[in-house]
């Protein structure tokens, strides 16, 4: 299909003209920033969306704007309480809404975690493997008979895929150095190889699964960080810009950062994203694995996309949990 949209486009841009009146849409880390705002557009366009988040209260208090948006546009909002740091909190959400019954046109996973001081998720897991990857493992396996033939999932992933492949002889750093970021890493190439697998299993149904990079925004997601670390880091890549004659990154606004999920759950061909890398509204290209890492670098590794990692993280996340999702 024809993409008239890029880094700029935003939510409301994006879903113009689009009635999502009848689709039933689930976004979970509806508490801040890509959340609300994703969660936001959806239901100003019709559509029945139900927010997961760990801190309801807080989840309550921020998402007022989506109410309002659903009011005014057709839709509905709901809030569930999901914890992705603690595999009882995944299964008991999990099962409410399995119990429920209510099936979903679109799953997207948008919570996440960065650059987290080393610890453990309830489970024993590395924070961020384990609530970026294996928490939403097994929410969305469990809840996958929900989704309409013909429905989508969308993960939300990073360029911060390029700082690592995921390490399966080691995912909770028992013997590796702990590195925030390579952590980081880890986590959102395994967001990528979930989709890519998730994908081969259920396409049979008309259910693709797609991974999406938002941009670089300046959300809650960087809280972890210590004082000064973006304003260096940034000022970094602008004078290593400067010297190759590129303009200078400028952040992404949140409806910027938002744009590239809701493209990919509802305006995108399932064809066109599944089992693919999304990021500016576009699919992105392959790049090699010694090609830098910048933040205003577009591509994903080919590792990351690559269908038999795809399969042995699939395993290996079975083992983890010890849950086992057949195909």
């Amino acid at each position: 299909m024809a993409n008239k949209f890029g880094a700029t486009s935003t939510t409301d841009e994006v879903l113009a003209g689009v009635d999502l009146k009848g689709k039933r849409i689930l976004v979970t880390g509806v508490s801040a920033g890509l959340g609300i705002e994703t969660a936001r557009s959806l239901a100003a366009h019709g559509a029945d969306v139900v927010g997961a988040a760990r801190d309801l209260t807080k989840a309550e208090n921020a998402t007022a704007p989506v109410r309002e948006a659903a009011a005014a546009g057709g839709g509905s909002f709901e809030l569930i309480e999901l914890d992705l740091a603690s595999l009882a909190s995944v299964r008991a959400a999990a099962d409410k809404l399995v119990a429920a019954g209510k099936p979903f046109d679109v799953i997207i996973a948008n919570a996440g975690v960065m650059a987290t001081p080393f610890g453990h998720t309830a489970d024993g897991f590395e924070t961020q493997f384990g609530t970026n990857h294996l928490g939403h493992f097994v929410f969305i396996n469990r809840i996958a008979r929900l989704l309409r033939d013909g429905g989508r999932l969308v993960n939300l992933s990073s360029a911060g895929h390029r700082f690592a492949n995921v390490d399966l002889g080691d995912p909770n750093f028992e013997h590796t150095e702990y590195v925030p970021f390579v952590s980081y890493g880890r986590s959102k190439t395994a967001n990528i190889q979930f989709a890519v697998e998730f994908d081969r299993r259920h396409k049979a149904r008309g259910i693709r699964a797609t991974a999406v990079h938002p941009g670089g925004i300046n959300t809650e997601l960087a809280r972890h960080l210590d004082d000064g670390f973006i304003e260096q880091w940034l000022k970094q890549i602008n004078e290593d810009a400067a010297k190759k004659g590129q303009p200078p990154f400028e952040f992404k606004t949140i409806p910027q950062g938002s744009a590239t999920s809701v493209w990919a759950a509802v305006v995108a061909t399932g064809d066109e994203v599944g089992a693919k890398y999304c990021e500016n509204c576009h699919v992105g290209e392959i790049v090699p694995d010694e090609q830098e890492i910048g933040l205003g670098n577009e591509g994903v590794r080919g590792y990351a996309l690559d269908p038999e990692l795809a399969k042995a993280l699939w395993k290996k996340s079975e083992e983890m949990v010890g849950e086992t999702f057949p195909e």
